[in-house]
């Protein structure tokens, strides 16, 4: 998927949101907490939250990093737009909304419904 493709499906999901910080970052939020990041200049890259579990096999792979500064927090950096095809994709991107969503206060996850 390309950056539109992934734009686009990250503005599906409900209530999600996009905001540009830190100048050159194109973010993508639930309830003002980031779950998908993406530069607007310069080489393909994504960044987004996988399950613990998931986090040593996807860091370790091809065109695949920790990603800077959150990867405690179980963040990669996948820096090939072919690296996964378009149903991997969407499955990764929607795995992190959902992981970023349930960790979201109560009260304001109500009001995103």
């Amino acid at each position: 998927m390309n950056l539109e493709e992934i734009r686009i499906f990250c503005l599906s999901l409900p209530s999600a949101t996009e905001d540009v910080k830190w100048g050159q970052d194109l973010t993508f939020n639930i309830g003002g907490k980031m779950f998908c990041v993406t530069g607007l200049d310069g080489p393909f890259g994504v960044s987004f939250k996988v399950k613990d579990e998931e986090f040593e096999e996807l860091s370790t792979s091809k065109d695949i990093i920790p990603a800077p500064y959150v990867a405690r927090y179980k963040w990669i950096h996948v820096s090939d737009e072919h690296r996964f095809n378009k149903k991997d994709w969407e499955h990764y991107i929607r795995q992190s909304y959902d992981l970023v969503r349930g960790k979201l206060p109560k009260k304001v996850q109500a009001g995103l419904d």
